[in-house]
């Protein structure tokens, strides 16, 4: 944070410079503006500390990196000080910090977090395309319900996490740059003959955001209530997502390899736990209440500037970083779990009730009365074989051929177009 502040205070000294009638400061020799970029790339542990010192003194964090620059400026280049009083000139410590947390947020998303969520997505799609014709038991409200494919189930969790990975790409990260109350009231009292919207305008874009031109002393934050509403509905497909993975392992539809000297119970030698999906659970969970909190808490500022934004800011890390576990859990997660066919397969076969749904379905196509009701009373809360459907089949009026097709229809076969769907996410891979 303090980097990012020398970086934008060092930032609008050159731009000031460029400035003909700030005739005060003039241009930057060559060197000059060498050597404040080198403040930027070279800034560390010491020259934090540094600020650090004088922030002991102020009692203000971005008064203490004004002072740290002058100070730098008079000593190591000699700057007199009316030159070295152009730092932090028109601005307000808001200008600096709004800019400094974009720059920060924007190199997290980009640089961090968008690279590893594109990496999980993909490890799911390989799994997905790899396993788009797994025949697999569908569960609803916890009962055998119409069979599906392991792959496309998979699917389905690529394709929810590439609209909210949309999202999080198409927030716009705005920038203020206006002065104590947004008005750039100093700026024009100082120097009347520039235009000063169109000179913060320049600035912020030059910084790579979009200019929000109508402000308070704070820039509003909804751009970030924006971000991490997006993070946030990811991080929630990414948990259910997990609680899918762990329940099939629990069924025993995926099982999980065995990695030699690691141990699942301090009392249980078989236990092989699905800790990975588990602990991506509560730091999804961690991170969601932070991000929540912060959507909701900074957008709110009463009148012109409150201080409660903040310290409420410097949380954003934080929640990164447990969304940064929560998907580094979940791909490790990933490399331990692998489907049991023969498991999914006999699943299948002790389930031939979940064929009623076909059956009826064609029976309606076929006008034959009450066909749901038939089949309810065969099939609801009993067990029901092969041989019970063939013999309701045998007894329909119904062409021959349509009913060779349901005799030859099995709960594996039953799957749709479940394969081809998967391979929908084909289409979508970066």
């Amino acid at each position: 944070m303090i980097r990012e502040r020398v970086a934008v205070e060092i930032a609008w000294l050159k731009h000031l410079a460029k400035l003909s009638p700030l005739w005060v400061l003039g241009p930057l020799s060559g060197r000059d503006s060498h050597t404040l970029d080198s403040w930027v790339d070279k800034f560390g542990t010491q020259q934090a500390l540094a600020v650090k010192t004088i922030e002991a003194r102020t009692n203000h964090d971005v008064k203490a990196v004004e002072y740290y620059i002058k100070d730098r400026l008079a000593q190591e280049l000699k700057w007199p000080a009316e030159r070295t009083e152009f730092v932090h000139f028109g601005a307000t410590s808001e200008d600096i910090s709004n800019l400094a947390y974009a720059r920060m947020v924007r190199r997290a998303v980009t640089e961090v977090w968008v690279p590893d969520a594109q990496a999980l997505v993909q490890d799911v799609r390989q799994l997905a395309l790899e396993h788009a014709g797994l025949p697999m038991l569908g569960h609803t409200h916890g009962q055998p319900a119409t069979p599906t494919t392991l792959g496309k189930e998979l699917a389905v969790f690529v394709a929810r996490w590439e609209r909210q990975l949309q999202a999080v790409r198409q927030v716009e990260i705005a920038g203020k740059w206006g002065g104590a109350t947004g008005t750039l009231a100093a700026h024009v009292a100082a120097c009347p003959e520039l235009d000063w919207a169109a000179e913060a305008r320049q600035f912020v874009e030059d910084m790579g955001f979009v200019w929000a031109p109508l402000t308070t002393q704070i820039e509003p934050h909804d751009w970030m209530a924006e971000l991490f509403d997006a993070l946030r509905r990811f991080n929630t497909v990414l948990l259910d997502f997990c609680r899918d993975l762990w329940t099939y392992i629990s069924m025993g539809y995926l099982r999980q390899k065995a990695v030699e000297g690691e141990v699942g119970s301090s009392a249980m030698p078989h236990k092989i736990n699905p800790i990975d999906f588990e602990n991506a659970e509560a730091n999804v969970g961690l991170a969601n209440a932070i991000l929540g909190h912060l959507a909701e808490k900074l957008p709110v500022s009463r009148l012109q500037r409150d201080l409660s934004d903040s310290s409420a800011l410097r949380n954003i890390g934080v929640a990164f970083g447990y969304s940064g576990l929560a998907l580094t859990s979940t791909r490790r997660g990933l490399t331990r779990a692998h489907p049991d066919p023969a498991r999914l397969a006999a699943e299948l076969d002790q389930e031939w009730e979940v064929l009623a749904e076909a059956i009826q379905t064609t029976m309606r196509r076929f006008g034959i009365p009450e066909p749901y009701e038939q089949l309810r009373e065969l099939t609801r809360g009993r067990t029901v074989t092969q041989q019970d459907l063939h013999r309701l089949v045998a007894g329909m009026d119904l062409p021959a051929a349509v009913k060779q097709r349901l005799m030859e229809l099995t709960p594996a076969s039953y799957t749709g177009l479940a394969a081809k769907l998967t391979v929908l996410i084909r289409d979508t891979a970066p």
